[in-house]
């Protein structure tokens, strides 16, 4: 068998893979990615179902827009996208009433105020997190790093940031309550609980924990603009995917890595299939696999991540439908948030996230049909040690909530499905090698984000990590984030 090699060596074929592959491919480098599943994406992922075709986790590209961080990274590397379209709106649905959350900001202001309150004390919120959420998204599109490990990422950092935004650092330790509290706006159910699954949606915490700027960065990811290809994420992979090749790079689907050994120079990445040998290596799964799979690399520097990251991991229940077009018709958008109960915690099924494909995309779906996720929040927990039949029970009521709770925008949704399968954190464990099915990024919270959180750098020449369990934390955007920071490593 001839011996692979390369210069780089990614391991996950996922956002934070792919765009750090890309990226180091396009500069010259010769890159290999090794994914353990017959497609790539990861936890933006898909799979193929009766002619449907399912995302698997996030549902919107965020800021793949002109100049913003998903669209810096195909200009820098040349790719033209498949055809996104932007949401200029989704619904969020309350027990009590549906509020439209707009991406045109004049809109979205008269809506707030008609919903949501208009009073002093909300208008100076409202002041607040938008002044927030302007500079901060500037920032998130230059050139931060983060955790600050030397004088090189201060002087770096405040080339970026500048004098105007340097008293941002004041609210390092601030979670979005305190904020709420300040502005004397925490007790109003209706904001609270916009603002709650705002923020649980993308940093995946509650308000007392979640840390203020990562959670305005969340809490309003509609201004960059929340994009679905045609095709879902299987269009845009697909896409992805050939023009990567096209500039020479590889991608091996279903190889699953088992070990990683050497140094920098002389790296080897065994599988099955065979090792391949690279000067460098970027791993971008999870870190307590990374621990796993490269304890001679790595050895004790990420233990104290991994027993941090345990108590701060989550899961979600994912019901996927693929129905007739007449049971989704009715509505304009195709994406909604829903609350259940204001009185019921978020997650399992309280509160879900809704997306459905565009009408006409029969690349997603069969013609006449479409594909519709329905997902929520779950603890890892609770689904642990379960024997087969309390599992299917468990799995069933989980069913039940997620179809119950998708009928409250469509009222026939599930009458008479083609596809109807639950994914839980059982199913993520055993598709994804994740640790207990923990999936979709770990709760943000001060201990872990910002300066707590995990760096691609390790002290480790030439192995280096990125994805949804380092800085700048989870979703699509972050990992698009994160890849250039590894991929700035690689260059030295």
């Amino acid at each position: 068998m001839e011996t692979e090699s390369a210069d780089v060596a990614v391991i996950g074929g996922g956002v934070a893979g792919m765009s750090t592959a890309a990226r180091l491919q396009a500069d010259g480098y010769s890159t290999v990615v090794l994914e353990q599943h017959h497609s790539v994406g990861g936890c933006a992922g898909f799979y193929e179902r009766a002619g449907f075709r399912f995302d698997v986790g996030a549902t919107t590209l965020v800021d793949f827009v002109p100049g913003g961080v998903g669209g810096q990274l195909l200009s820098t590397v040349g790719f033209d996208p498949p055809e996104i379209t932007i949401q200029d709106a989704y619904d969020l649905w309350l027990p009590d009433r549906t509020v439209t959350l707009y991406r045109d900001h004049t809109d979205w202001d008269v809506e707030r105020r008609a919903k949501l309150g208009d009073d002093r004390r909300h208008l100076a919120f409202y002041d607040f997190i938008d002044d927030l959420s302007t500079r901060l998204w500037k920032l998130t599109r230059r050139d931060i790093k983060m955790p600050i490990q030397g004088v090189d990422d201060i002087v770096r950092n405040a080339r970026a940031v500048g004098l105007r935004d340097l008293p941002l650092v004041r609210y390092l330790r601030w979670t979005m309550a305190d904020a709420m509290r300040a502005h004397d706006v925490y007790d109003d159910r209706a904001l609270r609980a916009v603002v709650s699954m705002l923020v649980e949606d993308t940093v995946h915490a509650s308000l007392e924990e979640a840390p203020l700027l990562n959670a305005v960065l969340g809490m309003t990811i509609h201004r960059t603009g929340l994009g679905r290809a045609t095709g879902g994420m299987y269009g845009f992979w697909d896409s992805f995917v050939d023009q990567y090749t096209d500039i020479g790079g590889r991608v091996e689907t279903g190889r699953t890595v088992t070990e990683v050994t050497g140094s920098q120079g002389d790296f080897r990445v065994n599988s099955a299939a065979g090792p391949v040998h690279a000067e460098q290596v970027v791993s971008t799964v999870p870190v307590p696999v990374t621990r796993d799979l490269a304890p001679t690399v790595i050895g004790d520097r990420l233990d104290e991540y991994c027993s941090m990251l345990r108590d701060h991991e989550g899961s979600a229940l994912v019901l996927f439908l693929g129905v007739p077009d007449t049971e989704v018709e009715g509505h304009e958008r195709t994406h909604h948030q829903i609350l259940q109960d204001y009185d019921e915690p978020l997650g399992n099924g309280n509160n879900m996230f809704v997306s459905v494909s565009a009408p006409g995309d029969d690349v997603s779906a069969p013609a006449g049909h479409r594909a519709v996720m329905l997902s929520t929040h779950c603890g890892v927990e609770p689904w642990q040690g379960l024997d087969r039949a309390a599992y299917e029970d468990k799995k069933a009521v989980a069913r039940e909530q997620l179809r119950a709770g998708g009928r409250t925008v469509y009222p026939d949704l599930g009458t008479d499905p083609v596809v109807s399968e639950v994914a839980t954190p059982v199913t993520y464990e055993q598709f994804t090698n994740r640790p207990r099915g923990a999936v979709g990024g770990y709760k943000q919270t001060p201990a872990n984000a910002n300066q707590g959180a995990v760096p691609q750098d390790v002290g480790v020449e030439g192995f280096y990590l990125a994805g949804d369990t380092t800085w700048p934390g989870l979703g699509t955007v972050a990992c698009v984030k994160g890849s250039k920071i590894a991929a700035d490593h690689v260059r030295g």
